[in-house]
């Protein structure tokens, strides 16, 4: 059965038909929750509303063959709305992989991981959502745009700013790894 057939089911109150429709989905919408929040928990929680929402909203889903960019959309909202309603709380940091790719130094992969967290952490939110679906499910400015709902000139924008954001990041982080190295061999 094709995904276009499961949603049309879906729509019409199945529930085996919504859950075969999200199944594949779930493992790649808590990794993009996590990278988001840069928390398991609040990751489960964020794409558990998302869920709820899009079996709520299912009806009025205008095109069911995108149901994986509104997928990703309602994610990324539920995520943020996590983000607004915890502002005060401090957010822990999970360094753990996500994904476990082959790499043959392994202490080289620790750093930058390391090093890439710690860029992460410094910027907003939304910076860190656009990151993720560009980079991590590897989106196009165009899938961006619609998944965010935003113009496709403001996504790219947007995307810009959010990489230049992380490399000042980066860059600030090494400055500052360089001076505390300094500082200990003086």
């Amino acid at each position: 059965m094709d995904q276009r057939e499961l949603a049309e089911r879906a729509r019409r109150g199945d529930h085996d038909a919504f859950a075969q429709l999200v199944e594949g989905s779930i493992a790649r919408l808590e990794a993009v929750a996590r990278l988001i929040l840069r928390d398991p928990e609040l990751a489960r929680d964020a794409v558990q509303d998302a869920y709820i929402r899009a079996w709520r909203d299912l009806p009025s889903l205008r095109d069911p063959e995108r149901i994986d960019h509104w997928l990703h959309r309602l994610t990324v909202n539920a995520s943020l709305d996590v983000v607004r309603r915890r502002r005060r709380r401090p957010i822990e940091i999970d360094i753990g992989p996500i994904s476990s790719p082959a790499v043959s130094d392994e202490s080289g992969r620790v750093a930058d991981r390391d090093t890439l967290e710690r860029g992460f952490k410094r910027l907003r939110p939304e910076q860190r959502a656009i990151l993720v679906l560009h980079y991590y499910l590897g989106l196009p400015a165009s899938a961006l745009a619609e998944t965010l709902e935003i113009p496709q000139g403001t996504a790219q924008s947007r995307l810009y700013r959010a990489l230049s954001d992380l490399k000042a990041a980066l860059a600030a982080d090494e400055r500052a790894t360089a001076s505390f190295r300094s500082e200990v061999v003086a």
